[in-house]
C-alpha cells in the first residue's frame, strides 16, 4: 500500500531534509517515526528537498507499506513520535503510480524578509533581516523578467547536480506588509538555492544599488558570479507542490481547476 502525508516543520535545528550519516535531519526523523508505527522499515520520498535551517509548509512525501493503520492512524500516530517541530498534516492512500516528487506539477516557496533598523527576536528563526529600506514594487518589477521557461544558471549554487539549469517559473510576486517584504515564487522545479540567490539579487535591487533592469542582465549572463548573494536559509518556507486533482490529494497540495 502506498501513502502519502503532508508534513510541516521547522528545519533550524535539522541538517536539511535528506537523510544523513551526521546530525539530525527531517528525513531521518519521519523515517523513525513511521517505522515505530508500521514496526517495519520505512522510506520515503519527498517532493522537494530542503537545506538546512529551510522550513516547510507542506511537504509532501510518499511511502510503501505492509501495514495496515487507518488514515488517522498515521497521522496521529507518528505525530506522538515526532520532534515537536516536525508534524504531520493529513494522511492519504494513493496509487501505486504516485510519486510525491514526479507527480508534482509545481512548488511553491515564500521567502520573507523582515525589513527594519532593528534586528528580529521573536521571528529571527523565520525571516531574514534587512535594515536597510526595500522598495517592494522596484523588487515586483524587476523578478517579471524570470517568468516562463529560461536558463537560470545565474541563480543555481555551483553545487547544483540538476543535469539541465532550464526551469518553468509560472507566477512570481514581491509585496509589502507592514515591516515584511515577501517574495511568492511557482515554477515546475528549483535548482539548488535558486530561490535564495532570486532574493538575494531582488534585495541588491530594493535597496537601489542596482535598476530592475540589472536582473533581467543577470539571467542573460547565466554567470552566478554576476548575481546578487544568497539570502540566508531561516527566511525561506516550502509551502509545497502542487498535483493533479486526480491524484486525490487536499486542496492544498492540487492544482487548482
Amino acid at each position: 500500500m502506498r501513502i502519502a502525508l503532508g508534513i510541516e516543520y521547522d528545519g533550524t535545528d535539522f541538517h536539511g531534509w535528506q537523510r544523513l550519516p551526521h546530525g539530525p535531519t527531517v528525513q531521518g526523523a519521519v523515517e523513525a517515526a513511521l517505522a515505530d508505527i508500521a514496526a517495519e522499515s520505512v522510506q520515503v520520498i519527498c517532493a522537494g528537498r530542503t537545506d538546512a535551517g529551510v522550513h516547510a509548509r507542506n511537504q509532501v512525501i510518499h511511502f510503501d507499506t505492509q501495514a495496515q493503520r487507518s488514515m488517522r492512524g498515521w497521522t496521529l500516530g507518528t505525530n506522538s513520535r515526532l520532534p515537536s517541530s516536525i508534524a504531520v498534516r493529513w494522511a492519504r492512500p494513493v496509487s501505486d503510480e504516485f510519486h510525491a516528487r514526479f507527480s508534482a506539477r509545481a512548488r511553491r516557496y515564500r521567502y520573507t524578509i523582515l525589513n527594519r533598523s532593528a534586528r528580529p527576536g521573536l521571528e529571527a528563526r523565520y525571516v531574514c533581516w534587512e535594515r536597510v529600506n526595500l522598495d517592494a514594487a522596484k523588487m515586483h518589477a524587476a523578478a517579471q523578467c524570470l517568468l516562463g521557461e529560461q536558463d537560470f544558471s545565474a541563480f543555481r549554487t555551483v553545487a547544483c547536480q540538476a543535469r539541465s539549469p532550464l526551469r518553468c517559473v509560472q507566477a512570481i510576486a514581491v509585496r509589502r506588509d507592514g515591516e515584511h517584504v515577501v517574495l511568492d515564487i511557482q515554477a515546475n522545479a528549483f535548482l539548488h538555492h535558486m530561490v535564495r540567490n532570486i532574493a538575494g539579487s531582488l534585495r541588491v535591487v530594493g535597496r537601489g544599488e542596482q535598476t530592475p533592469e540589472w536582473i533581467a542582465q543577470v539571467l542573460a549572463g547565466r554567470d552566478r558570479a554576476r548575481a546578487g548573494p544568497t539570502s540566508a536559509a531561516q527566511g525561506l518556507v516550502f509551502l509545497g507542490p502542487l498535483y493533479p486533482a486526480a491524484c486525490g490529494l487536499p486542496a492544498e497540495a492540487t492544482l487548482p481547476a
